[in-house]
């Protein structure tokens, strides 16, 4: 019987590109991959263009396509999740984006690291096509996730990653409702490897992507599988404190041995007075952000709710 690799693309509005990413698979799996049966799994998140009806008119003349249409737009990361927890190959990708940006190209070399014995295998974005700001941006956020987690995550590696089977059944039992997927298989361990690529631009519209939505994955990821934030916010208290006792011990000191230290120091009241009034803000923000993915997850949401499946069983 022969082995199936899954693959999982979301869409959201991919009218334009959409046929071109389902050709771009199927050949891929039927010259270089023949041996191996093919699912490929598209989670629309409630596009508001032709993207559902394309893809109903794909999969109505191929079974190996299966479509997922969600009630709303749930955003990438929870729309992308629930189409790889819906899958069922012997390895599955999981995420290989409509726009192509992760380019299929890469499926046969990452099989051929899984037939090697590698259960992960992560592609590296060495080069990026893209602006300059962005690109820096990117890279220095990589580095420091990579940096402040507790995990072994490589700087650099997004979503474009084949995990085994049992990798993703390890996944599953994490049962987070807001998944940071790009780092939950480092988190189940296995042997893994890299696969250096360039991230390509895009070839049709704009990314849907909001900065807004940026900023919720990037602090996402960064209080998802790390502490770092909160241990930062402890030591920086701790630091003030003994500053703030130093300086009293000071100012008793002199104090006693009759040296005149009042009143002036009116501006240094005022800059202390705003330098920890900010101080406290940011840390209650970042407390904040714990308690709300703290909430978030005792509430126990579905990750997506579904309009309907086209082609499962």
């Amino acid at each position: 019987m022969r082995k199936k690799i899954s693959i999982v693309t979301p869409c959201y509005n991919e009218e334009r590109g959409i046929r071109e990413c389902y050709n771009a698979v199927k050949s891929i799996m039927d010259t270089e991959l023949q041996d191996y049966a093919r699912e490929h799994i598209f989670c629309d998140n409630a596009s508001t263009d032709q993207t559902v009806h394309l893809l109903k008119e794909i999969a109505a003349t191929d079974s190996n396509v299966k479509v997922i249409v969600n009630a709303r737009n749930f955003g990438v990361l929870r729309n992308t999740y629930n189409g790889v927890l819906a899958s069922t190959g012997d390895a599955t990708i999981l995420f290989l984006p409509a726009d192509l940006q992760d380019p299929p190209s890469l499926l046969p070399t990452f099989v051929k690291h899984w037939e090697d014995g590698y259960e992960i295998v992560f592609g590296i974005r060495a080069r990026r096509e893209e602006p300059f700001l962005s690109r820096t941006a990117r890279h220095l956020y990589y580095r420091v996730i990579s940096r402040m987690s507790y995990v072994d995550y490589p700087a650099d590696v997004g979503d474009c990653q084949l995990v085994d089977r049992k990798v993703l059944s390890a996944m599953k039992q994490f049962k987070d409702v807001q998944p940071f997927m790009r780092m939950m298989p480092f988190e189940c361990g296995f042997r893994s490897i890299g696969v250096p690529y360039t991230w390509q631009a895009r070839k049709y519209g704009f990314s849907r992507n909001r900065f807004s939505s940026l900023i919720d994955q990037g602090l996402l990821g960064a209080i998802s599988f790390s502490t770092a934030p909160l241990r930062a916010a402890f030591f920086f208290g701790l630091l003030v404190s003994s500053l703030s006792f130093a300086y009293a011990l000071i100012v008793f000191l002199l104090k006693v041995f009759g040296f005149d230290i009042g009143p002036r120091g009116i501006p240094t009241i005022v800059i202390g007075l705003f330098f920890f009034g900010g101080a406290q803000l940011f840390f209650l923000g970042v407390l904040g952000e714990y308690v709300v993915a703290i909430f978030n997850q005792v509430r126990q949401r579905p990750i997506v709710v579904e309009r309907e499946r086209v082609n499962f069983e």
